[in-house]
């Protein structure tokens, strides 16, 4: 993400980490009331449906207290640091290999979109689980059945065998690729186009236009997918029975034959909210730490 000199792995996993969970305690709220919106199939009717954000917020507080915002906070809270954290490192990792490949001396803007996909399909594998268990306890139909992220992993498991634990995978990985595609090839683009920061202030305002308008656009990309994959990972899997929701794309053809294209994007506006400004949270505060490292190592 730098420009300076690279630092090694364990420098970019701990800044990664840092960022991740500074975003989530910020903004889980409307990851929340995102979930809920994309859950529910049709259009909401009467005190048990949402007519959107505000509503959703409104209805939450109202029927099932303001805590209800937080819940199910664990799973993002352990996945985040991780996710982030690979986020980040896979993207300079995956940087310096198609730079060696392609004999590029610096980024382009192509290698960023082709080195961001790359990054997200690498996640993907890391969040899938936590994912999964993040949706189950956000549902409002799943409320009296799970008291937590260990309940939860327990039951499902149980009841659905170990290997349900990654159903999502590809819808996770359209995700995510389409996601970090956006979000770092509109920041290789941004940041060139502004003007060069002359100071730490500058710098700060830099990060935050472009990671906030790369947070934007790559929202704008995967909403579909991420409708898809809050549907895929809510359906638990019955022995003998072929879940209405399964591969992505396929599930894709579904909602939008049932409910039409709109609702393929549900809770856009939760989400674009939270990732257009938490893009920007992300970048300032994986920038800061990696300033950090490197002023600890004496790289400065």
């Amino acid at each position: 993400m730098s420009q300076e000199k690279p630092l090694p792995f364990i420098y970019q996993f701990g800044a990664g980490a840092v960022a991740g969970v500074s975003e989530i305690l910020v903004m889980y709220p409307l990851d929340v009331v995102k979930t809920r919106v994309q859950l529910q199939q049709g259009k909401g009717a009467g005190e048990e449906g949402y007519n959107g954000m505000v509503d959703c917020f409104r209805k939450i507080i109202k029927n099932e207290g303001f805590s209800r915002l937080y819940r199910g906070i664990t799973a993002p809270i352990l996945m985040e640091a991780p996710k982030r954290a690979t986020k980040f490192a896979a993207n300079d990792e995956w940087g310096k290999v198609y730079r060696k490949f392609f004999d590029a001396p610096q980024m382009t803007q192509s290698l960023s979109v082709l080195t961001g996909a790359s990054a997200g399909a690498t996640e993907s594998f890391v969040v899938v689980p936590f994912e999964l268990i993040k949706i189950r306890l956000q549902d409002r139909a799943s409320a009296g059945k799970y008291n937590g992220m260990v309940d939860a992993f327990t039951k499902i498991v149980k009841a659905e065998g170990i290997f349900a634990m990654y159903n999502g995978l590809e819808s996770t990985m359209w995700r995510h690729v389409l996601w970090n595609a956006g979000y770092f090839g509109c920041i290789f683009q941004v940041r060139e186009l502004m003007p060069k920061a002359e100071n730490k202030g500058q710098q700060t305002r830099n990060d935050l236009i472009s990671g906030a308008t790369g947070g934007t656009v790559g929202t704008i990309l995967n909403t579909p997918m991420d409708v898809v994959k809050s549907r895929i990972q809510n359906s638990p899997r019955v022995l003998g029975q072929a879940p209405k929701y399964n591969w992505a794309w396929p599930a894709l053809a579904t909602v939008m034959k049932e409910e039409g294209f709109a609702s393929l994007y549900k809770g856009f506006l939760p989400k674009v909210l939270r990732l257009g400004p938490g893009g920007g949270i992300l970048l300032v505060v994986f920038t800061g730490m990696m300033d950090f490292f490197r002023q600890m190592r004496g790289d400065v």
